[in-house]
């Protein structure tokens, strides 16, 4: 269920892209909504018929076209804002370097969550397994996984730059940054880049942003089609052909784009929200099995599934109960998570331990 709201947020920035896209070129009838069924239709036909070679074969071209373009982009952005001292000293004057949030317990515990949200709630994501498997060995697994994440770290930092380089340009667009309608904050970015840049900066941004899109899109629309075909439907099907299998899972991947379209269609949520929504719900109940069944012998299925459904049932209680609670519903969820597998490994076993899962998780503890 992660991944519905995490493909449903690439769906609305890609829907926001297409239709700012199209109202610049004169289609002032092109809506989101428009782009969005136009862009779930692009998304779903490429990866259909190319699978997780069409992924990672678009992924490495994408990540080219977005490193220049984006690094393009902050250099014109800069020099249009008085230089890259001017951008950075009025972040600083603004507060805008100030890590930790002021204020009580309850801003540092938000502030906390947040972080540990996207920190510890990114590690099971699916989408990081397809690609750690898909190397040729285990070297290249690792480096690979290394390597992205510091460039991912280094490189979160250029769009930022960019944001508050258009406000500095022009502090009217703070003004729509700052709007309550969630659909005019996502489009302040490409309306400044538009409004503050030449027409090639603009084409260059617009198709980094688009390879981004598309980039991340693309696995989480294969990413739960491929963990349900093999975990789930393959398991009462074990005779199934390969052929069979691929039918299945091109259907589950369809059906799985449509849902996510229209969660896209009928969210009132940002993108933001809709991706922090997504990766607490592994945090709070995918988490705490893979660290400590990695991490410790005693780890068993039994405390896992323990783990898991509480975690989800705490986090949904405070969630929807005690919103208003000190402590954020994700870290209720992730510390019942942590309780449970511990106490549910320790506890008489009632949920059996199969051989085949023991062996997977000494082969994965080497």
């Amino acid at each position: 269920m992660s991944y519905l709201g995490w493909a449903a947020a690439q769906l609305t920035a890609l829907g926001l892209l297409i239709s700012v896209l199209g109202q610049n070129a004169g289609w002032t009838e092109l809506r989101i909504n428009h782009g969005i069924m136009i862009g779930v239709l692009i998304v779903a036909f490429y990866t259909v018929m190319g699978g997780m070679w069409s992924v990672a074969l678009t992924d490495m071209i994408q990540t080219f076209v977005i490193i220049v373009g984006l690094i393009v982009v902050a250099f014109l952005m800069a020099r249009a804002a008085g230089g890259v001292g001017v951008v950075v000293e009025s972040a600083h004057q603004a507060g805008r370097f100030d890590l930790f949030p002021e204020g009580g317990g309850r801003e540092v515990m938000v502030f906390l969550a947040g972080f540990l949200t996207a920190a510890l709630g990114s590690i099971p994501q699916q989408d990081v397994f397809q690609r750690v498997t898909s190397a040729k060995d285990e070297k290249t697994a690792q480096r690979g996984t290394l390597l992205g994440g510091l460039f991912y770290c280094a490189f979160a930092f250029v769009p930022m730059f960019i944001a508050y380089a258009a406000i500095v340009i022009d502090p009217d667009h703070l003004v729509q940054f700052a709007s309550e309608d969630t659909r005019e904050v996502q489009r302040a970015l490409p309306a400044a880049i538009i409004a503050s840049t030449p027409f090639w900066a603009q084409a260059l941004f617009l198709g980094a942003l688009l390879s981004a899109i598309l980039s991340t899109a693309s696995g989480t629309l294969l990413a739960p089609a491929s963990l349900l075909v093999e975990n789930v439907v393959r398991p009462l099907a074990p005779r199934m052909t390969d052929r069979t299998m691929l039918i299945c899972l091109r259907s589950v991947l369809l059906v799985f784009a449509a849902l996510a379209a229209y969660q896209a269609f009928t969210s009132n949520q940002t993108m933001y929200e809709m991706v922090e929504h997504a990766y607490s719900i592994t945090l709070v109940g995918a988490f705490a099995p893979l660290a400590v069944g990695l991490a410790w012998r005693g780890a068993t299925t039994q405390g896992a599934l323990l783990s898991i459904a509480t975690g989800i049932v705490v986090w949904l209680t405070v969630h929807h109960f005690a919103e208003d609670f000190i402590v954020p519903a994700q870290l209720c969820g992730l510390s019942a998570s942590l309780v449970a597998i511990v106490l549910g490994s320790l506890l008489p076993e009632w949920v059996g331990q199969t051989p085949d899962t023991t062996e997977m998780m000494d082969l994965a503890r080497k």
